[in-house]
């Protein structure tokens, strides 16, 4: 099994991360004598909704203290039940959720402040140490199952087809299965673009507010991320709209639709730009650094990919997947560096050798992503 970098604290947490990133497997591994209770299972589920009570029953016929809920969104007035154990006996839970949606929306009870929040991303380069294979993550990405599954192009399939879908279908979160399903294949061509949403309502011929409730939606199934634009201090003006990713980058390319008029090297692109993006957020998250992420654009198109910026720190990273950089690859780079001059600027190639100019540092891609928990502590 490959080791996480990700720490459990002590006491009770809350592990929120897209399905198939392996929050119960980690869990249980950490914690290999805590009670699981799996709301996937129906029995278990249909027995808790109707007495929540049961489960102290549960754990006390098993002699636990320590209880693992997997998918605890699907029961959220269970978290009552939690917080009286928690409370009056001093229980300590690990609560796992593919979705903070209806955690959210329900106003179901978020423990006030006894658990603390955790995230669980993808694989990060640094996790695969030298399995790492960078034209495997470009075509498959970095869910766990696509490091160890013999066939990961069929389960790339299945999981859009099984999860984006079906979990949408059971939840009853849509009206419409097949608008959403044009909708998905739609906002895939936004991938790493400034997001337009009267384009993308048009592509998929469904109504603006439509798409942006579904934008939403992604978002809180935790499939996908807005960055907004950093505007801390600036000097000069910015455009406004957020760029929109995927959260992971095989499962945006099973996503998206190709013919024989998509260049390789577009697709590809966009690829290494979302795999800097989902480990960027994955470091800092599994760190522990607080880092937010955004992104740098003026009107007149000079642009950093991403920025991220907290108490340790800010860095503006650009990516690109040619073995030779331009000039113009440095531009938005010297820019943001010109406008903050206390920033970390990062450049990360396709090509094999080291270089800086000035605050710019030029890394090969793979270097670069296996250095990041150095590069941002």
């Amino acid at each position: 099994m490959i080791a996480r970098t990700l720490k459990l604290p002590g006491g009770s947490s809350f592990l929120f991360g897209p399905r198939g990133t392996g929050k119960s497997t980690w869990v249980s591994k950490a914690l290999p004598k805590a009670l699981r209770v799996d709301l996937l299972k129906e029995s278990t589920f249909s027995e808790l909704a109707g007495h929540a009570d049961r489960l102290e029953a549960l754990a006390d016929g098993h002699g636990a203290t320590t209880i693992i809920i997997d998918e605890v969104q699907k029961l959220p007035g269970l978290l009552d039940e939690v917080h009286r154990l928690i409370e009056s006996r001093r229980f300590r839970f690990v609560l796992t959720g593919s979705s903070a949606r209806k955690l959210k929306r329900s106003g179901a009870n978020l423990l006030a402040g006894r658990a603390r929040t955790l995230a669980m991303h993808p694989f990060t380069a640094t996790e695969l140490g030298a399995r790492f294979d960078l034209k495997h993550a470009i075509r498959y990405g970095l869910l766990p199952t696509v490091w160890m599954e013999g066939d990961p192009k069929e389960y790339l399939r299945g999981y859009v087809g099984t999860y984006l879908r079906e979990e949408v279908q059971q939840e009853a979160l849509v009206r419409n299965l097949a608008s959403f399903s044009r909708f998905l294949e739609a906002a895939s061509l936004s991938q790493g673009q400034v997001l337009n949403m009267v384009s993308v309502a048009a592509d998929c011929g469904i109504n603006r507010k439509t798409v942006e409730n579904h934008f939403d939606l992604i978002e809180d199934l935790l499939l996908a991320v807005r960055l907004p634009v950093f505007t801390r201090k600036a000097k000069r003006k910015l455009v406004s709209h957020p760029k929109f990713y995927f959260f992971d980058a095989g499962t945006w390319r099973a996503l998206r639709p190709k013919g024989p008029l998509d260049a390789d090297t577009e697709v590809d692109g966009a690829a290494i730009e979302t795999l800097l993006m989902q480990s960027l957020r994955a470091e800092s998250a599994n760190a522990g650094l607080g880092y937010d992420l955004s992104y740098w654009r003026t009107p007149d198109g000079a642009e950093v990919d991403f920025v991220l910026y907290g108490e340790r720190g800010l860095h503006a990273f650009e990516v690109t997947r040619s073995s030779l950089f331009r000039e113009t690859e440095l531009a938005g780079l010297r820019l943001f560096c010109g406008d903050y001059p206390q920033a970390k600027c990062h450049l990360f190639y396709g090509g094999s050798k080291r270089y800086r100019f000035g605050a710019i540092e030029v890394v090969p891609f793979e270097e670069g992503l296996k250095a990041l928990p150095l590069t941002l502590a």
